[in-house]
């Protein structure tokens, strides 16, 4: 609601006039129109919207210009028929409500705008591809560039980094999770084991094939040791220099006996061990003088 400004200017003025009026005194001023109501006013009909078809046509002829088609480019098509559904896609076959179907009737009429307008440009030698010494200027600037290439970066980064640290969770997850297979199994297995060694000193039973069972198992994980590193084997690096320069390794302690040369006795000769075998220098190497401890102890035995 509007409030006229001369009425209410008017009203005031009047009121600090008449300020000390009676209440007939103002209803005689309202009377003779000397007091204007300016609170409430009337307001007119919105004007009814009509579609003057003529004075668009005669608006658009004073401002049209009569340019040729490759100023102007225009391409009017009628209907556009699906190559799918063989179905011209009106208006009433596309549901305006379905984005989908909206865009795609879209997409097929300037296609095809696109292909009648092709073939008129080279009919007028107009070039619709661009020359391979075409230079343009890039919208943003090198810096600009820069700073999304760097932040762009930095996001793969982040990402890889994340990856491998799932990763590693899940190997630490994995391993853990293998560790305590391991120890459950043992634990089963000495609880066999404990409760085969109750029953057999209980005697409710006089087999002992839970230590063969140990044995063997035993036996089997220092078979597997041994043939992991067999397999291992010292690297490319390694095995070229001892082919060049020799094995080398270990000098100290080569001489001394191992498991397998104590037990090999193939080479032991008793007539030799104990002195019965022939000697060189005949007789005299028999009547060899006795060292000096084997005289002391002779001595210590005669007195």
């Amino acid at each position: 609601m509007a409030r006229r400004g001369s009425d209410s200017d008017s009203s005031s003025d009047s009121g600090s006039e008449d300020s000390s009026l009676s209440d007939s005194e103002l209803q005689e001023a309202f009377s003779k129109g000397a007091l204007k109501p300016g609170l409430n006013v009337v307001l007119e009909e919105r004007p009814k919207r009509r579609n003057d078809v003529n004075g668009l046509k005669h608006c658009l002829s004073e401002f049209k210009q009569q340019l040729a088609w490759v100023e102007r480019l225009d391409v009017t098509l009628g209907q556009v028929v699906d190559p799918i559904s063989q179905s011209a896609s009106n208006e009433d076959a596309v549901d305006p409500e379905n984005d989908f179907q909206r865009e795609m009737s879209f997409y097929r009429q300037a296609q095809a705008a696109v292909l009648e307008a092709l073939p008129r440009l080279h009919k007028l030698q107009v070039r619709t591809r661009r020359p391979d010494d075409y230079f343009a200027e890039m919208a943003k600037s090198d810096q600009q560039m820069q700073k999304i290439r760097q932040k762009l970066k930095s996001k793969q980064e982040a990402m890889e980094k994340s990856e491998r640290a799932k990763q590693l969770r899940a190997m630490r997850k994995y391993g853990k999770k293998v560790q305590n297979e391991i120890l459950q199994r043992r634990q089963k297995e000495k609880k066999n084991m404990l409760n085969a060694v109750k029953k057999y000193q209980k005697g409710l039973s006089d087999k002992l094939d839970f230590l063969e069972e140990e044995q063997t198992s035993s036996q089997g994980n220092k078979k597997g040791s041994a043939n992991q590193r067999m397999k291992k084997g010292p690297n490319a690096k390694r095995r070229y220099k001892n082919q060049k320069f020799g094995f080398g390794g270990k000098k100290k302690g080569s001489k001394w006996n191992t498991k397998e040369s104590f037990n090999d006795v193939s080479s032991f000769r008793s007539k030799v061990a104990h002195n019965k075998g022939p000697r060189k220098g005949g007789k005299k190497a028999l009547n060899k003088r006795p060292g000096k401890r084997a005289r002391q102890k002779m001595k210590s035995r005669a007195r």
